[in-house]
């Protein structure tokens, strides 16, 4: 991997062509939007309260800490509201570790192709990770953000330090041994600390590689290393020639797929099908007497909460995000809060809904292709309405618009004025002389505190 990065800076691949590196401005744009938005969430302002003393490296809480503990206060803040994007080849919410992660080290007068190259080193070895622990990492219950998360956004964090080849493999290996997080703290608050938690390990895992702190040079793939140990010893191998043969970067042949909707990732494509059936259909959500969809096995178990006490849990409940769709049509960052949950607790539509899941047996004999998700709608005058959908909105197969993504960017910043102005400078970051308008965005007065 190391090799690899450092042969494809002189041939290009890991850098990204014109669509791609755009793809990574529009990703910087959305995490900055999300990180904003949850400035005064609860587990973002606790992690906060721990920063220590002022440091080096913003917080978009407000004030400055030690870039290891700003990188945790603000990857925290990334993902708090469950509103930043998914990555599928790395399992990961990778936005909101790798974006915290290289702000927290970056000096601001650096031009901004810098940050965006760091990203695209950060997303690809994600990605390279990803396909060395295979679909039975996450399935098994690892959560990719703060595993996969932290060793390939160390890549990332390295690369902008300087590190050379040696000093990238260092970063690489040593992050395994900060790799952690189950997905067994869904629906808690330390959900979306695992990737504050990430970008932070990322950070010191770059900054002690290159003080020449190193892991096994094996500490990937060999014995009772990385793979080894979350991947599972029976687990069929990872080709490493598939590395070098990669002669685009991820983000152009796979993307980050941005959110919709600001909830778990495994209720979106039910939330778009029953949008597709409502373009399809003219009904009520009253009239609507049972729905049955059908999911992944690691979406089902993403998803235990039926009936939600609180905010938190209701961005992990099918019952609750269906409702909420089949009612207004869309939901929003105010469908969150403890009082709209609260609110919505006496919805007879939560009690509507069962969900299964396709059997081990049906994911094993789809070798690894996509199944649907599946959502059959039953309506009081015994009308069957039914719909599928093999990926959410915002995939590069449906992608969002771009006044889409700066509604979602303008609403995140509570469209403040200044909003517009930093989101068109963001959309041309890959050009900017400086990164000195981050400085801006967290130090003003009308803005994060």
């Amino acid at each position: 991997m190391a090799r690899w990065f450092h042969a494809s800076h002189d041939r290009g691949p890991f850098a990204a062509g014109p669509q791609g590196r755009a793809l990574a401005q529009m990703a910087v744009a959305d995490t900055l939007g999300c990180m904003y938005a949850s400035r005064n969430d609860n587990v973002v302002r606790a992690v906060a309260s721990v920063a220590g003393a002022p440091g080096d490296a913003w917080l978009v809480t407000g004030g400055t800490a030690d870039s290891a503990m700003a990188a945790m206060v603000n990857g925290t803040a990334a993902h708090a509201l469950d509103y930043d994007d998914n990555f599928g080849p790395g399992m990961s919410h990778a936005s909101a570790v790798i974006l915290p992660a290289l702000l927290a080290v970056c000096d601001i007068s650096r031009p901004g192709r810098d940050l965006i190259d760091a990203y695209l080193v950060a997303l690809q070895a994600q990605a390279f990770v990803g396909a060395g622990m295979g679909p039975g990492h996450y399935a098994a219950g690892w959560h990719g953000t703060s595993t996969v998360g932290s060793v390939g956004t160390a890549a990332g964090v390295a690369h902008l330090l300087g590190a050379d080849t040696d000093g990238l493999r260092r970063a690489l290996t040593l992050a395994c041994s900060f790799a952690c997080g189950t997905k067994g703290q869904f629906g808690t608050p330390a959900k979306p600390f695992h990737a504050g938690l990430a970008a932070r390990n990322a950070v010191e895992a770059a900054r002690l590689a290159l003080a020449g702190i190193e892991g096994s040079p094996i500490a990937l793939e060999g014995p009772q290393g990385f793979s080894h140990m979350f991947r599972g010893p029976n687990m069929p191998g990872y080709d490493p020639h598939e590395i070098e043969a990669t002669d685009r970067n991820v983000i152009e042949t796979d993307g980050v797929v941005p959110k919709l909707h600001p909830c778990c990732g495994s209720t979106h494509l039910i939330i778009d099908a029953i949008a597709d059936l409502r373009g399809q259909h003219d009904f009520c959500a009253d009239a609507v007497r049972s729905i049955d969809v059908r999911v992944g096995i690691a979406n089902l178990r993403n998803l235990p909460y039926t009936l939600p006490e609180n905010e938190m849990q209701a961005r992990f409940s099918m019952n609750y995000c269906v409702a909420v769709a089949l009612r207004e049509g869309h939901l929003t960052l105010q469908d969150f809060t403890p009082e709209a949950v609260r609110a919505r607790r006496g919805d007879p539509l939560l009690s509507c809904l069962t969900m299964t899941s396709w059997t081990a047996e049906e994911e094993a004999a789809a070798d690894g292709a996509r199944l649907p998700h599946q959502v059959t709608l039953r309506l009081a005058s015994g009308q069957t309405y039914r719909a599928e959908r093999l990926f959410a909105r915002g995939d590069l197969r449906d992608p969002f618009p771009d006044d889409a993504m700066r509604a979602k960017f303008m609403a995140c910043c509570d469209e403040a004025p200044w909003a517009k102005g930093l989101h068109d400078w963001l959309m041309v970051l890959d050009l900017a002389p400086d990164l000195r308008q981050f400085a801006l965005l967290f130090g003003r007065s009308d803005g994060p505190r």
